[in-house]
């Protein structure tokens, strides 16, 4: 079975199709430094990149059998500006994604976004959505969530299932929905240092100017006064997350990565360490991938950081896509 990874980021979306043993023919990325990161994650150098999905003309893709996409999120976001379908850029590409699917009719799809689609202007913008592929051609089933059930990151989103019209389907609409959902929500527990590399690199030295920030921020009206340096650095992988007025602490999972908001500290032996390109790959199911360490060599932190800000969580396709294909 063959699929297209559109919007295809760094290809957590491509790595859990393949290890259910489906074949990726291509993929659609216009982030320069994302498309860096997935030839060398994915070993695609001589893959076929379509571009950009607002020019690609769906009559003259290869035939595939799946499409996968984790289309824009940020018009739907709490923390972007929730503009949605009205955004012209980034709102209108879920479009695009219905044209493929009615001109191509792949037999199945798989899609992701935030869970502020479900009720972005008072639900109707996710109506739309449905509507939108039901046309297209598919029953749609759909589900919230968490990858905290397969990882030690809390990640709420919205994943869809299409399956086309045409298809012999003998059970119903309700039933279905749970099958292809189900197992998904039992959660297996991790330990985060399994998922954690404090290397000399991702050391929160004290004398650098991010440190004397960090103090300051200590000390803000949120803050001051509630937290002792000594008193968090007591605790191995207590995880500091900075990128709110308030400090908010967490044991045995990570708050959701985000693309535009770093912020993320961890403790070991008592220093202060920051999330690293390697940990957050780890956090998104990466790690499935052999000699991952070697495969980023070369490749930036932050870009990286931003990446899996913005990946879809390789366990929770792996195992939607086996649902789906038991069925």
């Amino acid at each position: 079975m063959t699929f297209i990874d559109f919007c295809a980021g760094i290809g957590g979306g491509r790595l859990g199709l393949e290890l259910n043993g489906l074949q990726c023919i291509g993929y659609s990325e216009i982030d320069k430094e994302a498309v860096k990161t997935y030839k060398k994650l994915h070993d695609a150098e001589n893959e076929i990149n379509f571009g950009d999905i607002t020019k690609i003309n769906p009559a003259l893709l290869p035939d595939f059998d799946l499409l996968i996409a984790g289309f824009p999120c940020q018009t739907f976001s709490i923390v972007g500006k929730r503009e949605g379908l009205k955004n012209d850029k980034e709102g209108q590409i879920i479009y695009y994604l219905a044209e493929i699917l009615r001109i191509k009719q792949p037999q199945y799809f798989i899609l992701e976004n935030v869970k502020g689609l479900v009720n972005h202007n008072g639900g109707k913008t996710f109506q739309e959505v449905l509507k939108l592929l039901e046309y297209a051609g598919y029953n749609v089933y759909f589900d919230v969530i968490n990858s905290i059930n397969f990882l030690p990151q809390s990640r709420e989103r919205i994943y869809f299932i299409g399956i086309k019209h045409s298809a012999r389907i003998k059970y119903s609409y309700s039933e279905l929905n749970n099958m292809l959902f189900s197992n998904i929500s039992s959660k297996t527990e991790y330990s985060l240092k399994t998922f954690l590399n404090p290397t000399e690199e991702n050391l929160f030295a004290e004398v650098s100017a991010s440190y004397k920030t960090f103090l300051k921020y200590l000390n803000n009206k949120y803050n001051k006064g509630k937290f002792c340096i000594n008193e968090l650095l007591r605790k191995d992988y207590l995880i500091i997350d900075i990128r709110q007025s308030d400090l908010r602490l967490y044991e045995n999972r990570v708050p959701t990565l985000r693309r535009n908001r770093q912020g993320i500290l961890y403790v070991y032996k008592n220093q202060f360490y920051t999330l690293g390109a390697l940990d957050a790959l780890r956090l998104q199911g990466f790690d499935k991938i052999k000699n991952l360490e070697n495969k980023i060599i070369g490749l930036k932190k932050q870009d990286i950081l931003k990446q899996c800000g913005n990946a879809m969580s390789v366990n929770v396709i792996e195992n939607l896509a086996f649902n789906l294909l038991r069925i």
